[in-house]
């Protein structure tokens, strides 16, 4: 083995110490390589769930990129309190050189325990919107909804945005806390129509597609006000009545899932428009113009 070492060393100029400090560096990183792949391979066994998969793969992978870190540095410098120094120094200068992704790093640890947000969320951040599909040291990344979508449908972009962002921008989240949304979806009918058969239409309507999620709703907002100050005194579906310049608005307000809003919308209107085909005196309004002319006048002067 000596012989070994002093021919790498007269052939590359490798002391045998440096050469001892690469042996046990790459023993270190085959070993948490093994171990890394060994959990892995548990939890795939266990579980099926992406989420948690998930979950599990990016803890590990960062304990084991940290383990490596920190294992390495310890060979290569004599001492742990001069590892410590040696830190400190470094710090110094990269938070000085490196704001911006030292603010990312403190976002992200600001996201792991305080959580605003997690896995499988969808929030809205600042003027972007979108389901949370990965976090990392950086940045997280949405899968976007809306934009030129209607209806928070997704788009098919995928966004990443810098982890520091949470503490500039306001944060929107879709699925904490209470987990639905109201939704309101306005009817303009004609000043000539029955408005008052058209609200009782409406009301039957709504209330047939979103009275069982109000049930759901009361429970919901039970387990939220533990946490959040939530208070909601009617959570049943119902039918606002105002006037507009063009007809009488009936504006439908219930609660949906957040990622159900457009299906919802769909089924109500499909079933609006066909109630409405049965009824001769319900016509929707909209923008006309109509023209006055004025008669001639006859000329009686005499010729």
């Amino acid at each position: 083995m000596d012989e070994i070492r002093n021919s790498i060393q007269s052939a590359i100029g490798l002391s045998p110490e440096n050469q001892n400090k690469i042996l046990y560096s790459l023993l270190i990183i085959v070993v948490l390589g093994v171990i890394r792949y060994a959990i892995l391979k548990i939890v795939w066994r266990i579980t099926e769930d992406p989420k948690s998969r998930y979950t599990w793969k990016r803890t590990v992978s960062f304990t084991g990129g940290v383990l490596t870190v920190i294992l390495i540095s310890s060979v290569w410098i004599k001492a742990i309190g001069q590892l410590g120094a040696f830190l400190g120094l470094l710090t110094a200068g990269v938070a000085i050189a490196l704001k911006d992704p030292l603010t990312n790093i403190a976002g992200w640890f600001f996201i792991l325990t305080r959580q605003p947000f997690s896995l499988g969320d969808r929030v809205q951040i600042g003027e972007h919107a979108g389901d949370v599909i990965d976090i990392r040291l950086f940045q997280f990344t949405l899968l976007e909804i809306g934009n030129w979508v209607n209806a928070d449908q997704s788009t098919g972009r995928i966004i990443h945005i810098p982890n520091g962002t949470i503490f500039t921008q306001a944060q929107s989240n879709y699925s904490a806390g209470f987990k639905f949304i109201w939704n309101e979806l306005p009817v303009l009918v004609t000043f000539e129509s029955n408005w008052h058969l058209t609200k009782v239409i409406l009301q039957k309507i709504v209330s047939e597609h979103a009275e069982a999620l109000s049930v759901d709703a009361e429970k919901k907002i039970i387990e939220a006000s533990k946490k959040y100050m939530i208070f909601y005194q009617y959570l049943t579906p119902t039918v606002y009545t105002s006037v507009q310049e063009s007809g009488v608005l009936l504006t439908m307000r219930y609660i949906c899932e957040p990622r159900k809003r457009r299906s919802s919308e769909h089924l109500i209107w499909e079933d609006i428009l066909k109630e409405f085909a049965r009824h001769k005196d319900i016509e929707f309004a909209y923008p006309t113009q109509r023209f006055y002319k004025r008669p001639s006048e006859k000329d009686d002067s005499p010729l």
